[in-house]
Order: structure tokens, then C-alpha cells, then sequence
């Protein structure tokens, strides 16, 4: 997945939308974009949704945005959607390991409730949500077979900490937002499942946007979620590998592989060691996943 797009469960025509945005996957949100007196039929509308493009193919990854652990909402939110085999879940204001834990003995039950293979449903974290969650942004490593990625979020961690803005003069982020990001990047590498980028809330900056894109995608971000899908064509093109880079991710992994004994290869003037060959082969499996390996 390079593109996430956010969409809210209780309105069929943004959802409709969304289908043809390009984006990889649907975040189909029953959480902050739905009015607690919305919240049933948010559920419904997704059902259908779900029960009508989730057995058609080619489409995007279907996720659900449940409510928290902590809301009281999570049950009936899963009792209903479950049925309409989303391909994740995503857990707003995840504190941890333990909350995937806790999130798979319930995507358990519903499985074998709905004749789901046992781990069908995969689980996407937003790990920052919470002042109580940065503490043990480490412990996600091993929680869970269903982990598939993890993502942060700026704006209800700014509500909790009680700041101001989350964003300078220059609209960077800053310092404790920073670190939020930070944390999750790592947690999500040493957990060995997909970072993911969070929203940029300006959706008629697209130059904002792509700046940020890019400068996530140098720090070893995957992908980037989107909350308008007038965003979706830049994030893709910012998460897909141009030639040049898939060229050069390529001459790697043919040198090494006619090398194999070597630990450090020669191109062109440039040493390339084994972290290089690692990074190659990343490279090349990102542009298979989005259809562009020319080889």
C-alpha cells in the first residue's frame, strides 16, 4: 500500500468516491469522522459497502477504523462489519502491544463467528494518538501475527498534551510531534511491518503535501495516508519507485548475485555493502507491488 484514504462508514456517496480516487486502500472510518448519533448507521452503510466491493477484483484494500479500545463502541462496531469481510481493522489510540493483543482474541471470535480462516483480518495501528502510548511505542514487536502496519497521528495527541498547534511557522512539525513520528517509524521497523505516514490536513496544498511525502519517504516511510482524494495521485507518485531508483536497486542485486560471496560490491565508482542489498530488494518489492517492475 502506498496511498491510504480515509472515508467516512456513514456516507455512500464519499465511499462511492473513494472507489475510483486510485487510492491503494480505503479507510472506511466508523471513529472521528462519524457523530456519536451517526454511529449505528455508519455501521450499516459500511456493512453493504463492504458486503458489495469486497468480492470484486481488482479494488483497494478494504480497512475499517474502528472506535478505541476504550470508547465502548469497538464490540458493536466488530459485531456488525466483520461480517463483511474487511481485509484489516484499524485500531485508533493503540497503547502498545497489549492493545493488539487484546484487538486479536476479538477479531478471533468474529472470525470463527463468520467462517473467516483464523487470521484473515489484519490490524493497523495508529500509535500515537495518547501521551501514554509514546512509552510503549516498543512493545509492538511480536504482539501479533495480524500486525501488518503501524501509523501516527498528530491531532489527538495535540488535544492531550495541550498544545497550541502541532505545526511551526513553517508548518513542520514540531518537536514532541516530531518524536511522536519518530517513535512510530522505528516501532513499526522493529516490529517489522509497514510505517505508514500520517494525513496532511491542508488538502489544497498539494506542494505541502508532496514536500511531506517526500521527506517521509527518505526517512523509510512507506506510504501515507490521505483524508481528501484530491491527495491520492501525489502520495502515489511519491511512494512509487521511479525507473532511475528501480535501475539502480537492480544493478545491486545483479551485482551481489553475481558475487555472492563478496560483502562489499564496486558500481560505477560507489561501494555498495549488504544493508545496500537489502534496501535494493525492498525497493524492487515496493515497485512490483505497485506494477511498475519493468524487468
Amino acid at each position: 500500500m502506498r496511498s491510504l484514504l480515509f472515508v467516512p462508514g456513514d456516507s455512500p456517496r464519499k465511499l462511492e468516491k473513494g472507489l475510483s480516487s486510485g487510492a491503494d486502500a480505503l479507510i472506511l472510518d466508523l471513529e472521528d469522522s462519524v457523530a456519536l448519533d451517526r454511529k449505528a448507521e455508519a455501521r450499516s452503510t459500511t456493512l453493504a459497502f463492504l458486503g458489495r466491493v469486497e468480492p470484486q477484483a481488482p479494488r483497494p484494500r478494504l480497512l475499517v477504523r474502528v472506535n478505541a479500545l476504550e470508547s465502548g463502541l469497538i464490540d458493536a462496531d466488530l459485531d456488525v462489519v466483520m461480517a463483511g469481510r474487511p481485509d484489516a481493522i484499524m485500531l485508533p489510540k493503540a497503547e502498545g502491544g497489549a492493545s493488539i493483543i487484546h484487538l486479536d482474541a476479538k477479531l478471533a471470535v468474529r472470525e470463527a463467528l463468520h467462517g473467516l480462516p483464523d487470521g484473515h483480518t489484519r490490524i493497523v495501528a495508529i500509535a500515537t494518538e495518547t501521551a501514554a502510548s509514546l512509552f510503549v511505542a516498543g512493545t509492538y514487536a511480536g504482539s501479533s501475527a495480524r500486525l501488518a502496519g503501524l501509523t501516527w497521528g498528530a491531532e489527538d495527541l495535540s488535544v492531550e498534551l495541550g498544545a497550541e498547534t502541532n505545526r511551526d511557522a513553517q508548518g513542520a512539525f514540531t518537536a514532541p510531534f516530531s518524536f511522536a513520528r519518530n517513535l512510530c517509524l522505528a516501532a513499526a521497523s522493529a516490529a517489522t511491518v509497514q510505517p505508514i505516514d500520517t494525513v496532511f490536513i491542508d488538502f489544497r496544498d498539494e506542494p505541502g503535501l508532496r514536500r511531506e511525502a517526500e521527506e517521509a519517504r527518505r526517512d523509510g516511510f512507506t506510504a501515507k495516508m490521505a483524508i481528501h482524494p484530491g491527495q491520492v495521485a501525489a502520495i502515489n507518485a511519491v511512494f512509487t519507485p521511479t525507473p532511475a531508483a528501480i535501475a539502480s536497486a537492480e544493478a545491486v542485486v545483479a551485482a551481489f548475485a553475481a558475487n555472492p560471496g563478496a560483502g562489499v560490491i564496486g558500481i560505477a565508482g560507489v561501494m555498495f555493502d549488504r544493508p545496500h542489498l537489502e534496501r535494493a530488494k525492498r525497493l524492487l518489492a515496493r515497485a512490483r507491488a505497485a506494477g511498475v517492475d519493468h524487468q
